[in-house]
C-alpha cells in the first residue's frame, strides 16, 4: 500500500477565522491561531499545537516532510467570490490604460503599443474611465492612432460595461448592422450610425460574443491557464465566474481533457436580456441542462452553480439605477431589467435548484432584486446580490433578514477611482457607498472578491480596502471612504475564504483549515494589522497538498 505524502507545518500563524458566515465578528475579533498544521495526502490531517502527540509523532515519521514557516501565517486558500476567468486571462495581453489621465494620455500609449506591436490582429485595451474623458468620446478619436496598418481598436471600460473602438472596429464588429438591445445603449450619430461606444446590454450582447467568437481555441484555453496561473501567484485556490458563456465554458471542457485544471471553479451562467421573456427562458434552461451534468457530485471542482443577471450598470457611467436623479445632469437610469422581466426568470431558475445571482449597485435596483428574491428565491439556496454598491438602510435590513449573501469587492470602494461620485450623486449619497460594516452588522453573509480584471485581484490588498478604506491603487492617498462602514481583519479574511467558499455552497470542503478539508493552502509573509496589509507578501500557494506556486522559484 502507497503511503501517502505527508507534510506537517510548524512555527507559524494557522489562521483558524471562528467567524461563520452571517455571523457579526464586528471590527476587534481578535484572531485566534494555531502553530501547527499536518497535511496527508490532499486532506488536512490535523490543526493543533506544535506540542500534541499525534505532531510529534507525525515529526518523527522519516516519510514527513517538515515545513519550518518561520512565523510567516498559513491562511486557507483564497476563494475570489466574483470575477471573470477568460475576460482575467485575456486582459493580461491587453493594454492597460489604468493610469492614463486624459484623451492625449489614451492616445499617447495607444500610438506607442501600436508602434511597438505590429504583427498583434488588433489592439485591445483595458482600464478606460469615463472620467479621463469628460464629454462623449467617438471613433475619430482613436482613428489614425495605428497610421497606416489601421487596425481595430477596442477599449474595455474598467468595469466592462462599456467598449470605445474606432471606426475599422465598428467595421470589424458589423456595429453598422446592430440593432439596439433592451437595457443598453449603442451610440449613434444624428445619421443612426453608431459612433463608437457600446454600454451595458450592448456591449454585453455584441462585443463580449465577438471577442470569444475571434479568439481561437488555443487562445481562449491559454488565457484560461494564464489566469489560473495569476490567481495561484496571488493565493488563490479557488474562484467564482460571473458570467460564464458558451465560449468560455468550451474552453474549460477543452483544458480539462488535457487534465485537471489546479483551481476549484464555480460558475454562474449568464443570462442576457433579450426582447421576449421566452429568449430569457431559454437561456435559464441552458444553465439547468449544463447544472445537470456538472454539479458538485459529478464534477465538483469545475461545475455551474447558478444564474448571473447584470441588472444595473454602474455609478461611473451613470447607468446604475437610482431612486433620485443623477445630481450633475437630472436624469433617472433605469435598471436594465425591469420586475417584471426578471421575476420569470429568477423564479425559473429557483425551481429548478439554481442559485441567483443578481448584479444591483444603484439602490432602485438593489430595491428590485431584493423584493425579487424575497419573494422567489429559497434561503436555502444562498442566494446572492452582487457590488451593492449605494444600498438603502431598509434594504440592508432585508438582506440579513433573508439571509441574502452580500457579494462585495472592497477594490471597488477604493478612493482613487470615486473621485467623480461627488459630482455624479452629491455628497449625501456618498455617505450611503459601500455600507459594509451595516451588511455585517444586519447578519449578511459576506463574500469578499475582486471582479477582476476590472480591479486589482490580490487577496490581501481587497481585505486592506475594506478593512481600512483607504487606497491600495494610490497607497500615498489620504482619502478615507466611509470609515465607519469598515469590516474588521479577522472578518474580512474570513469572508475571502470561507465566507467566499460558503456563497458557492463549498464550504464543505474547503475556506477553512480544518480536519478533513481539502489541503488548499496559503503562505503569507505579514504582520497582522491592517494598516500593514500593503507589505503583506504571498510567498506560497497549495492546492489538493501540493505546491503550485512559490515565490522562491
Amino acid at each position: 500500500m502507497t503511503k501517502l505524502p505527508t507534510t506537517l507545518f510548524t512555527n507559524g500563524r494557522v489562521f483558524l477565522s471562528g467567524v461563520r458566515p452571517g455571523t457579526n465578528a464586528g471590527l476587534h475579533l481578535a484572531p485566534t491561531f494555531a502553530s501547527a498544521l499536518l497535511v496527508r495526502g490532499t486532506h488536512i490531517a490535523l490543526v493543533g499545537d506544535a506540542s500534541d502527540p499525534a505532531v510529534a509523532a507525525a515529526r518523527a515519521d522519516p516519510h514527513t516532510v517538515v515545513r519550518d514557516l518561520g512565523g510567516k501565517t498559513l491562511f486557507p486558500g483564497f476563494v475570489d467570490g466574483h470575477m471573470h476567468l477568460m475576460m482575467m486571462g485575456q486582459s493580461l495581453n491587453k493594454l492597460d490604460l489604468g493610469l492614463c489621465k486624459s484623451l492625449v494620455g489614451i492616445q499617447t500609449a495607444i500610438r506607442a503599443y501600436a508602434d511597438e506591436n505590429p504583427d498583434v490582429s488588433r489592439i485591445l485595451c483595458r482600464g478606460w474611465m469615463h472620467s479621463m474623458t469628460p464629454g462623449h468620446v467617438t471613433a475619430k478619436d482613436l482613428d489614425g492612432l495605428d497610421g497606416e496598418r489601421n487596425r481595430a481598436i477596442l477599449i474595455d471600460t474598467k468595469d466592462l460595461h462599456s467598449t470605445w473602438c474606432n471606426t475599422a472596429g465598428i467595421k470589424e464588429l458589423g456595429a453598422d448592422e446592430w440593432a439596439d438591445v433592451p437595457g443598453g445603449t449603442i451610440e449613434r450619430d444624428g445619421n443612426g450610425k453608431p459612433t463608437g461606444v457600446f454600454n451595458e446590454a450592448a456591449n454585453i450582447t455584441y462585443v463580449w460574443p465577438f471577442l470569444a467568437k475571434v479568439a481561437t481555441m488555443a487562445e481562449r484555453t491559454t488565457a484560461i491557464e494564464a489566469a489560473v496561473a495569476a490567481y495561484h501567484e496571488a493565493g488563490y485556490t479557488g474562484l467564482i465566474d460571473m458570467a460564464m458563456d458558451e465560449g468560455a465554458w468550451d474552453a474549460l471542457q477543452a483544458l480539462r481533457k488535457e487534465g485537471p485544471i489546479p483551481m476549484r471553479i464555480a460558475a454562474y451562467w449568464l443570462v442576457r436580456p433579450s426582447k421576449t421573456e421566452a429568449e430569457n427562458l431559454a437561456q435559464v434552461e441552458r444553465a439547468i441542462e449544463l447544472a445537470r451534468e456538472f454539479n458538485a457530485s459529478t464534477t465538483p471542482d469545475c461545475r455551474i452553480v447558478g444564474v448571473k443577471v447584470i441588472c444595473d450598470g454602474i455609478i461611473d457611467a451613470c447607468t446604475a439605477g437610482l431612486t433620485e436623479p443623477y445630481s450633475h445632469n437630472g436624469h433617472l437610469e433605469v435598471p436594465l431589467w425591469t420586475f417584471e422581466q426578471l421575476e420569470p426568470v429568477v423564479r425559473r431558475a429557483d425551481e429548478a435548484g439554481l442559485q441567483i445571482a443578481l448584479h444591483a449597485i444603484g439602490d432602485a435596483t438593489i430595491k428590485m432584486v431584493v423584493d425579487i428574491l424575497t419573494a422567489h428565491a429559497a434561503s436555502e439556496r444562498r442566494p446572492r446580490v452582487e457590488h451593492i454598491e449605494l444600498a438603502s438602510e431598509a434594504d440592508v435590513v432585508r438582506l440579513g433578514e433573508g439571509r441574502i449573501t452580500a457579494s462585495i469587492q472592497p477594490v471597488h470602494a477604493d478612493p482613487a477611482i470615486l473621485r467623480a461620485w461627488p459630482k455624479l450623486i452629491g455628497e449625501h449619497r456618498c455617505g450611503r457607498a459601500f455600507a459594509y460594516r451595516e451588511f455585517a452588522d444586519a447578519g449578511a453573509p459576506l463574500a469578499l472578491g475582486s471582479d477582476a480584471p476590472t480591479a486589482p485581484h490580490t487577496p490581501l490588498g481587497n481585505v486592506y480596502v475594506g478593512a481600512t478604506r483607504r487606497s491600495y491603487r494610490e497607497p500615498g492617498l489620504e482619502t478615507v471612504v466611509n470609515p465607519h462602514f469598515a469590516l474588521g481583519l479577522c472578518e474580512a479574511v474570513a469572508a475571502a475564504t470561507e465566507g467566499a467558499a460558503y456563497s458557492c455552497f463549498d464550504d464543505h470542503r474547503i475556506g477553512v483549515l480544518e480536519k478533513g478539508y481539502r489541503a488548499d493552502l496559503v503562505i503569507a509573509d505579514m504582520e497582522w494589522e491592517k494598516e500593514k496589509l500593503m507589505q503583506a507578501k504571498v510567498t506560497e500557494t497549495w492546492y489538493n497538498g501540493a505546491k503550485v506556486w512559490s515565490a522562491e522559484d
